[in-house]
């Protein structure tokens, strides 16, 4: 009889935060309980740990005359999921004495079947990337989670299939071989059934998204019902360039800590569409213990809203803060918690409830068409940087064959050369920035050259149309912009010009 422990650990938000497995074995009436703080699959991790432990040829809790107390430190943390089995389980073999090893260091990660397996758990990998800074030297992870944990750096990881496995390995009777890591599979195919090159007409349209992409603007499209504003938005990814491998594992960690990552490793840009009905917690985040929303799994990638206006109030203006800092942060009694939410908004609206708008037949009345227009609030309108007017297409471009429209790979390439210069831009900044629009007044005040004649049109167009402070900096964000995609060095009038352009619903 004795005690012994092990480490965990389990992610708040999307940071990792390290859990200590003390068990404490003792002679009298049977009893096995656990404390921590624990949510109900914690504390039904008694039955799996006893049933894997007889299955796998060890003496179970459930088997002698004793009290086990497994405790889960630090007690004033809530816990949760079956992550921690395998550590429990491990902990209980050390305190009774029936294996002997050194568990310091070492990280070990979970969930178990009765028949003693281990079971693929979710969150791995914002865990892994953090184990090496939290002083772990190794770490054990369900065989399942090898693809993702591939991912991870600074850290000696070992997948495992079965308690036994584990066992036989730490006491020295048959070692494993650990896994190759920070490494990222290659990247998927970019074709897709939603290339610009298969839809027809609306250049304007196209040539505002190839801006949005180059530099992460955020667009809204506004069009009749048919017209190929939700085809639009999903061709939209396939303009963007692959993730860098940052940014993978940073993309690939959210989803795995959202428990959505099905199997492989994120490379592409992601792209969420949630329908209009989703509520507030499932778009912006949150819950007791909070998650990340839809505007945090779309982080490196697009936040489609179709529909916007339909989107409840709370929704649409909670999105104030995550389009203006890149960041949202959730408030509850139990903590604060920040998730990224660095996304390109696409969002779509009809011009009336009808669809048809003014001068096309619209019979909505006009307390209606105004009160569908008020859903989107000023300061929402305010942080649009594109506007875009998606017209009908003539019926002789849809009957007739595809015709030489650029493809997305053609774009792409444009959009990618433009980044780089952003890149080369910013490189030199203490606090990290990658596109034109995350550019604040001191960035627009350094990094941006800008030539006069450029400068008096962009004054005589704000004071004319009543710009707001932030309009007027994000015509110069998208100024910005189209001078990158054409290659030349400072912003000209003609840019600002069609910066102005896309503000023309805003400002017209």
């Amino acid at each position: 009889m004795g005690m012994a422990k092990t480490y965990s650990a389990h992610l708040s938000g999307l940071n990792s935060e390290t859990i200590t497995i003390e068990v404490d074995i003792s002679n009298g009436l049977h009893s096995f309980s656990i404390v921590g703080l624990g949510d109900r699959a914690v504390d039904e991790a008694k039955d799996r740990v006893s049933a894997a432990l007889k299955n796998s040829g060890f003496v179970s809790p459930k088997q002698k005359n004793q009290k086990v107390v497994i405790s889960l430190a630090p007690a004033d943390v809530r816990k949760e999921g079956p992550s921690f089995d395998l550590a429990m389980a491990l902990a209980y073999l050390l305190a009774g004495e029936q294996i002997t090893c050194n568990p310091e260091r070492k990280l070990i990660l979970g969930e178990l079947s009765l028949e003693g397996k281990i079971r693929r758990i979710s969150g791995l990998l914002p865990i892994l990337c953090q184990a090496a800074k939290n002083g772990f030297t190794e770490a054990f992870i369900p065989k399942d989670n090898e693809e993702e944990a591939s991912l991870s750096q600074g850290i000696t990881i070992y997948a495992v299939s079965s308690l036994r496995e584990v066992v036989c390995h730490i006491t020295g009777i048959s070692l494993l071989t650990p896994m190759r890591t920070g490494r990222i599979s290659k990247p998927e195919s970019f074709f897709s059934e939603f290339d610009m090159s298969n839809i027809r007409g609306n250049e304007k349209v196209k040539r505002g998204l190839e801006i949005a992409a180059a530099g992460a603007h955020n667009v809204i499209m506004c069009g009749p019902p048919g017209t190929g504003k939700t085809m639009l938005a999903r061709a939209f990814t396939s303009i963007l360039p692959p993730l860098t491998y940052e940014q993978s594992v940073e993309v690939t960690g959210i989803h795995s800590a959202a428990k959505i990552l099905v199997k492989g490793l994120i490379s592409r840009p992601p792209f969420r569409s949630p329908h209009h009905t989703a509520s507030y917690p499932s778009v912006v985040g949150g819950g007791i213990i909070p998650k990340p929303g839809e505007i945090t799994l779309a982080h490196r990638g697009v936040l489609f809203l179709d529909e916007l206006p339909e989107f409840d109030r709370s929704v649409i203006e909670a999105l104030r803060q995550p389009l203006e800092d890149r960041m949202i942060t959730i408030s509850r009694s139990r903590g604060i918690i920040t998730f990224p939410a660095q996304c390109i908004l696409i969002a779509s609206m009809n011009p009336c409830p009808c669809g048809k708008g003014r001068g096309n037949g619209c019979t909505c009345p006009s307390n209606v068409f105004q009160a569908y227009q008020r859903k989107i609030s000023g300061p929402i309108v305010d942080r649009l940087d594109i506007w875009l007017n998606v017209s009908a297409i003539d019926y002789d471009k849809l009957s007739g064959k595809i015709s030489s429209t650029e493809s997305s790979q053609d774009i792409r390439s444009r959009v990618i050369a433009a980044r780089q210069i952003q890149e080369k831009r910013f490189s030199r900044l203490a606090i990290p920035k990658f596109y034109n629009s995350e550019m604040d007044a001191r960035d627009l005040e350094n990094k941006v050259r800008m030539d006069d004649e450029a400068r008096e049109c962009l004054v005589l167009s704000s004071k004319k149309f009543g710009l707001s402070a932030r309009a007027f900096h994000r015509v110069i964000k998208v100024a910005q912009t189209i001078a990158d995609l054409s290659g030349i060095s400072s912003i000209k009038k003609e840019c600002v010009l069609e910066a102005l352009q896309y503000r023309q619903k805003l400002i017209g």
